[in-house]
């Protein structure tokens, strides 16, 4: 579900194909960290549904995403963002005009679900989650200042 915007926070939009793992991670870690900073939603090109391991693993740090809903782009659409960063080159590249001062950010991360494919147990295929989600955790404890830092995409 959308919401008004909160002022005084900077509103970020993550992206990603499904909306199923890296930007529910993103969002996550964003509202659980940052929250009197930041406003996070995320989107994807083509939502996909909530990935139960990313749930899993975001749980691990003690931040539960479970009532988080994959969320298509045309949600947002007409919507005002300071910052849309989009985590995979399918969003990049599918990531619309967002009106007003929205900054565009590449952060690339490696697919989960995808890097978890033939792993020869329960365990093997959470690495992957864990390695986004740690490197997540490690962008968004640097906001606001990684946002500053970025050079914006075009």
């Amino acid at each position: 579900m959308s919401r008004p915007p909160q002022p005084n926070r900077i509103r970020i939009l993550f992206l990603c194909t499904g909306n199923s793992c890296r930007s529910q991670m993103a969002e996550g870690l964003a509202r659980a960290l940052k929250g009197e900073l930041v406003e996070a939603h995320s989107a994807g090109v083509a939502p996909q549904g909530l990935d139960p391991r990313a749930v899993k693993v975001m749980a691990e740090l003690g931040i539960d995403i479970s009532g988080q809903r994959s969320q298509g782009l045309e949600e947002f659409l007409g919507q005002s963002f300071d910052y849309v960063v989009t985590l995979c080159d399918d969003a990049r590249q599918s990531c619309p005009v967002f009106p007003g001062p929205a900054r565009r950010l590449h952060l690339p991360l490696e697919d989960p679900p995808l890097a978890a494919v033939g792993a020869a147990s329960e365990e093997e295929a959470l690495a992957p989650y864990r390695r986004v989600r740690d490197r997540l955790r490690a962008w968004v404890e640097g906001l606001p200042g990684v946002l500053e830092a970025a050079r914006p995409q075009v």
